[in-house]
């Protein structure tokens, strides 16, 4: 046989190969699982996460907040469980805040939680997240207490993962609240630059690690704050994902916020230390 007509077959070879054993679906055997690519980190162990990997939100891990109650900070949005305002695309959760009329609210978006689907005593958690931008924007990575076994807010407590500014889009906030009732609340926590680029412009990762002992916060494993504090956060506490509009702390949106803005998840994971 000629070696060009060897040549040839092996190619042909290679290429009915390929063309079945690369095939996705049944046919091919069992999907890639997405957990064979989350890093070990060592001491920790993986105890909840959802890598966003199916056709749609999964209600088993998430419910919605549904209300135009402003959060307690006279937001100017409507939380809704509308696909328009979060949806599953190639891999990552998007929240998405429009600018639309519904139900008196100028403003549509979502705020999702894991309450009493993942609720955890200490641990690390890790987001990673590309955020939205602009004036009036207030995208947050939050957690609540599940029980509220110390009282209202803040007695039991409230932890801030991330938040930020749209205006101030190379800033981000790491904050607890806890104490009295308003007006005698109290709160403590720092903000983390990034030294090139903004928070818009791509992935970062935000984590926190509570224990008894208290919460550190870091962006991109860069520790920026460390909080030392028992109660009340040493009880169940849930997470909680939203991207506000207006508010008391951003202020409104202007003539230059520009619509819609979208925070963009490509993972949430949650690690806790083997008792």
């Amino acid at each position: 046989m000629a070696k060009n007509a060897i040549v040839e077959m092996m190619v042909l070879l290679c290429v009915l190969l390929c063309s079945t054993s690369c095939k996705k679906g049944s046919d091919a055997g069992p999907l890639p699982n997405p957990n064979d690519s989350i890093p070990v980190l060592p001491g920790w162990t993986l105890v909840w996460h959802d890598e966003f990997v199916g056709p749609a939100v999964d209600r088993t891990r998430w419910s919605y907040e549904v209300n135009g109650d402003g959060g307690g900070n006279n937001e100017l949005q409507y939380y809704t469980d509308s696909p328009k305002n979060s949806f599953i695309d190639s891999g990552t959760l998007v929240l998405r805040a429009l600018e639309e009329d519904y139900i008196g609210k100028h403003y549509t978006s979502a705020r999702m939680r894991t309450l009493n689907k993942g609720d955890w005593t200490y641990g690390r958690f890790e987001i990673r997240a590309k955020l939205p931008y602009g004036q009036g924007l207030w995208p947050a990575i939050w957690m609540l207490p599940s029980d509220w076994e110390y009282g209202g807010w803040p007695q039991s407590g409230e932890i801030d993962i991330m938040e930020m500014l749209g205006h101030e889009t190379t800033k981000v906030y790491g904050t607890i609240h806890y104490g009295l009732p308003p007006p005698n609340n109290q709160r403590s926590g720092g903000s983390y630059v990034l030294p090139v680029g903004t928070f818009a412009g791509g992935f970062h990762t935000f984590a926190l690690e509570w224990d008894s002992n208290g919460m550190k916060w870091s962006v991109d494993g860069v520790l920026y704050r460390t909080e030392l504090r028992g109660q009340p956060f040493d009880k169940r506490f849930h997470m909680l994902l939203n991207v506000a509009v207006g508010g008391n702390w951003p202020g409104s949106p202007d003539a230059s916020t520009t619509f819609p803005q979208m925070m963009v998840v490509d993972y949430v994971r949650v690690f806790q230390k083997p008792q």
